[in-house]
C-alpha cells in the first residue's frame, strides 16, 4: 500500500541545538537547576508547589443560616461562614450535599471552601448579585462585576471537594454578541464596552476610572484568585462559566489538581493563569468552548505597564476534549511568558482545533521563550497539531515585536490532524528555534504552513509514516 504524501512544507535549511535559546540564567538559578537539565526544572516546579495547610476548624454554611432554595439566606450564610472562619484563624467552610443558590462568594485568608459529594453551588444569574470590584478582564484592569468566586490579596485559600460549582453561564452568554448563544440584533452586547475599555487602557486612564457594570455587559469570570499566595483548587467540577472559568491573576504558588472544567459557551476557557509565578496543573479534564488552558500576562499597554510574565508553570497528566487549543499561550501575553512545561497530556476531539497553540501580534508584543512539551498523545484535532500565529486579530498592525523562541516538542504522537504545523511569524518578527524530536503525525491531509520562521529543526519526525529529515 502506497504511503500518503507526507505534507510538510520545507523551509530554508537550519539545524540548531535548542539549548542555545534557553540560557536564562536568572530563571534557571532561581530553580536551582542547570540550564541543560530542562526536565529537572519541571520536577523542581512540581516540588516547589505546596498546598496550603488549614486548621481543623469546621464551619458549616447550614449552621450559618443557609437554606436550599433561599438565595438571600444562603448568600448571607456563605459570607458569614467565610468571615467567621477567617477571623478565627482559618479552617474549612463546608457545603453539604444539596443545591445551594447564591450570589458572589468572596474568599478570605485561611479559608478552604469544601464542597461535599452531592453539593451543587448554583450561582444567581442576576448581575446585581455581583458587586463591582477591581478585577482583570481579557488582560485589562478595570472595575467590573465580581467573579462568581473571588479572592483578592489573600493567602492560603482553597476550593476543594467532590461537588459542583454551576455558573449557569447560558444566561450570560448572549452578551458576547454571538447569535449561536442567543444574541439577536437589537439585544445588548459587550462590544461597545469592550472597545471602550481597551481604548481607555491604551490612553492610560487610571484603573479607578475604568468603571463598568450595569449596562456594559462585560461577563464576570467564574473563579478568580487575584494577588493571592498559596492557592489550591482540587477535585471540584466547574460548570458553565459566564466567561473564563478558572483565572488566577498575579498569584504565586497555585495548584489546580483533579478539577473538571466544562462549558461550551463563548470564551469559556478552562484555566487561564495570568501573570502567575509558580503553578502546577495536574490530573484535570477540560471540555471547553474556547481554549482548554491558556497562559496569559496582560493585554497591550496594560500588560506592558504591569510587565509581569507568567513563568514556572507545569501542566501534567491532563485531558483536553473540545476547545480551540489544548495548551495555549496568548493572546493576552504582553508581559511575556517563560519556563512553561507540559507532559503526559491527552488531547482528542473533532471539536478541538489545535493541540499546542501560540497566538500573539504586533499590538501585544511580549517575549515567549523556554517552552517545553513532552509525551503528548493527540487523538484527533481538526486543524493543526501545532500552531504559532502572529497574525492573530490585529496581526502586524502595531509597533511591538512579538517574540517566540526556544520551543521543544518531544514525543508528540498525533493520530489525525489536518496539518502538522502552522507557523506564521511576521516580517521582522520570525518564529524561531523550534525543535520537534521523536514525533509522529498520522492521517495528515494538508500541507503545513511555515512563513517567517527561523531555526525549525526536525529530529526523528514521521509524517504519514515517512521519516522527515532535519531541515
Amino acid at each position: 500500500m502506497a504511503l500518503k504524501k507526507h505534507y510538510l512544507t520545507q523551509i530554508s535549511p537550519s539545524r540548531r541545538t535548542i539549548l542555545a535559546a534557553f540560557a536564562l540564567a536568572g530563571t534557571s538559578s532561581a530553580l536551582g537547576i542547570a540550564a541543560d537539565d530542562l526536565w529537572a526544572r519541571a520536577d523542581a516546579i512540581q516540588r516547589a508547589a505546596k498546598a496550603p495547610i488549614f486548621p481543623s476548624r469546621r464551619f458549616s454554611i447550614v449552621d450559618a443560616g443557609a437554606s436550599e432554595g433561599d438565595l438571600e439566606a444562603t448568600s448571607a450564610a456563605f459570607a458569614r461562614a467565610i468571615d467567621d472562619c477567617s477571623r478565627a484563624g482559618g479552617g474549612r467552610v463546608v457545603v453539604p450535599a444539596g443545591t445551594w443558590n447564591t450570589g458572589a462568594i468572596r474568599l478570605r485568608t485561611g479559608v478552604e471552601l469544601h464542597l461535599e459529594k452531592g453539593a451543587v453551588v448554583l450561582f444567581s444569574t442576576d448581575p446585581a448579585r455581583y458587586p463591582i470590584v477591581a478585577t482583570r478582564w481579557e488582560g485589562v484592569e478595570l472595575m467590573n462585576y465580581s467573579p462568581l468566586v473571588f479572592a483578592d490579596g489573600e493567602r492560603d485559600v482553597a476550593i476543594t471537594g467532590q461537588g459542583v460549582l454551576d455558573g449557569q453561564g447560558a444566561a450570560w452568554w448572549s452578551w458576547s454578541s454571538g447569535q449561536r448563544f442567543g444574541w439577536r440584533p437589537g439585544l445588548p452586547n459587550q462590544r461597545p464596552a469592550r472597545e471602550r475599555l481597551f481604548r481607555m487602557a491604551e490612553e492610560g486612564a487610571p484603573v479607578a476610572q475604568r468603571v463598568f457594570g450595569q449596562g456594559d455587559y462585560l461577563r464576570p469570570m467564574m473563579v478568580q484568585f487575584q494577588n493571592c499566595t498559596n492557592v489550591l483548587v482540587e477535585g471540584v467540577t466547574l460548570k458553565d462559566s459566564p466567561c473564563w472559568t478558572l483565572h488566577p491573576v498575579l498569584c504565586r504558588n497555585v495548584i489546580v489538581r483533579g478539577v473538571t472544567a466544562i462549558g461550551h459557551g463563548p470564551n469559556t476557557d478552562g484555566c487561564n493563569p495570568e501573570s502567575v509565578d509558580g503553578m502546577l496543573i495536574e490530573n484535570c479534564t477540560f471540555d471547553s468552548g474556547d481554549d482548554c488552558i491558556a497562559i496569559k500576562s496582560g493585554r497591550n499597554a496594560d500588560g506592558r505597564r504591569l510587565a509581569i510574565p507568567s513563568r514556572n508553570i507545569l501542566i501534567q497528566d491532563c485531558v483536553m476534549k473540545d476547545g480551540h487549543g489544548g495548551v495555549v499561550i496568548g493572546s493576552e501575553i504582553s508581559g511575556g511568558a517563560h519556563d512553561i512545561f507540559a507532559r503526559r497530556c491527552r488531547m482528542d476531539s473533532p471539536d478541538l482545533w489545535y493541540a499546542l497553540r501560540f497566538k500573539n501580534n504586533a499590538m501585544r508584543g511580549g517575549v515567549i521563550e523556554n517552552i517545553f512539551f513532552r509525551d503528548i498523545a493527540v487523538g484527533q484535532v481538526s486543524r493543526a497539531a501545532v500552531i504559532c500565529d502572529f497574525n492573530y486579530e490585529e496581526g502586524a498592525k502595531g509597533g511591538f515585536k512579538p517574540v517566540l523562541r526556544g520551543v521543544r516538542i518531544e514525543r508528540l504522537h498525533s493520530r489525525a490532524a489536518g496539518q502538522v504545523l502552522d507557523l506564521q511569524g511576521l516580517p521582522g518578527a520570525p518564529v524561531s528555534d523550534i525543535v520537534l524530536r521523536d514525533c509522529r503525525f498520522d492521517d495528515v491531509t494538508r500541507p503545513s504552513v511555515i512563513t517567517h520562521t527561523q531555526g525549525l529543526s526536525l529530529e526523528n519526525v514521521r509524517v504519514n509514516g515517512r521519516l522527515i529529515d532535519a531541515l
